[in-house]
């Protein structure tokens, strides 16, 4: 039987970046490739109408192109980290049914999926557990998750996908020095974006939510400047993640596509932040 989400529902939530995977991997096999993520289409009760009819539209493909390099880039970090830490351990916070830590698999390290307990409900539905995999259902802000995570082997390495800019500064100020703080050695990778880009992605789900302090959710224009004071642990760098990592080229790529890819890097700051951890704090 198909696994039945309903609209509307926090659920719901996981449909878009889901969609956007398996749209380009159909659409940029070159670029981009996550069979997992048509599978799970197929295996899910939702309308998926609305982003049918879409899915022709420049706006429609350019979202989906955003979702999978901002996967590919945060892939790239964590493999980039098991190469010095083959038995670490690969976290993946507000994980949806993302799959990257397993394209990361290295055959040695354990891997983690934290998120909301109605996301956990419907990730251990649709994609059972690997052998060395354990589903964590938590709310991040509430750092007591970090006591399941067994790091001591070969440390730690953490990424967010479209997650931060849900939270609060403050709230993305606590969790990053408090992971720096317990996982000496370890390094964090997630999306982020500058204060109009954050604005417009959040339009809706602010107006929703009632929200009025709109300048307290997290947004950062100069990773390096801004970041590395939340703690002398912590070394701050950052890419742009439509061309930071890799040539936006390919079958079926179109030249608007990579003027908007230079606008989301350019003035919109969309951007991979690093952080790494220091093993003690006289380390930087």
């Amino acid at each position: 039987m198909k696994y039945h989400i309903e609209k509307n529902s926090v659920q719901e939530t996981l449909i878009i970046p889901l969609y956007g995977r398996a749209l380009c991997t159909r659409r940029f096999p070159e670029l981009f490739s996550d069979p997992l993520a048509e599978e799970l289409l197929e295996r899910i009760d939702y309308d998926f109408s609305r982003l049918e009819r879409r899915s022709d539209s420049v706006m429609q493909v350019f979202g989906a192109l955003e979702v999978a390099m901002r996967q590919s880039d945060l892939a790239w970090e964590v493999r980039d980290y098991l190469t010095r830490h083959p038995r670490a351990a690969v976290v993946n916070l507000g994980c949806g049914l993302d799959q990257t830590g397993r394209a990361c698999d290295n055959g040695a390290c354990r891997i983690y999926n934290v998120d909301l307990p109605e996301v956990i409900a419907a990730r251990e539905q649709l994609i059972p557990i690997g052998e060395r995999e354990q589903n964590l259902s938590a709310n991040l802000n509430d750092l007591t998750w970090c006591d399941a995570i067994h790091a001591n082997v070969d440390g730690a390495v953490f990424f967010a996908a479209g997650v931060f800019y849900y939270f609060q500064t403050e709230q993305v100020r606590r969790l990053c020095a408090a992971l720096a703080e317990r996982f000496p050695g370890g390094r964090l990778v997630f999306d982020a974006a500058g204060p109009v880009a954050v604005k417009l992605m959040l339009k809706t789900w602010i107006r929703q939510a009632a929200i009025r302090d709109v300048n307290a959710y997290f947004s950062v224009k100069d990773a390096a400047k801004e970041l590395e004071a939340w703690s002398n642990r912590i070394a701050v760098s950052s890419r742009g993640y439509m061309q930071g990592y890799q040539t936006l080229r390919g079958s079926g790529i179109r030249l608007l596509h990579r003027l908007l890819a230079r606008i989301a890097d350019g003035p919109m700051k969309l951007q991979i932040v690093r952080m790494d951890f220091a093993q003690d704090q006289n380390e930087w």
